[in-house]
């Protein structure tokens, strides 16, 4: 399977979830699910993501998201990039 995402309609609503290696649980502490909310007002807020919903679990992450730019797979590069 693919680990790239496929963005057929740039202007489209994605859903998107990506997990942790291994399933491990991370996600377990506050500072850690800040970053990871944070960094999602931030891509609000600065880089166009409209995120309808989120959900951040121990291990893995769901995002609804829609990119205001037309660059989704460029949207959700930088946030993994800098969450990672």
């Amino acid at each position: 399977m693919s680990r790239r995402y496929k963005f057929y309609n740039p202007e489209g609503a994605y859903f998107v979830s990506f997990a942790t290696v291994n399933w491990i649980d991370v996600f377990i502490k506050d500072i850690y699910l800040n970053i990871l909310a944070n960094s999602i007002a931030y891509c609000r807020e600065a880089k166009g993501m409209e995120c309808f919903v989120y959900c951040l679990m121990p291990n893995h992450v769901h995002l609804i998201f829609r990119d205001e730019n037309g660059n989704p797979s460029g949207l959700l590069r930088d946030y993994k990039k800098f969450t990672a």
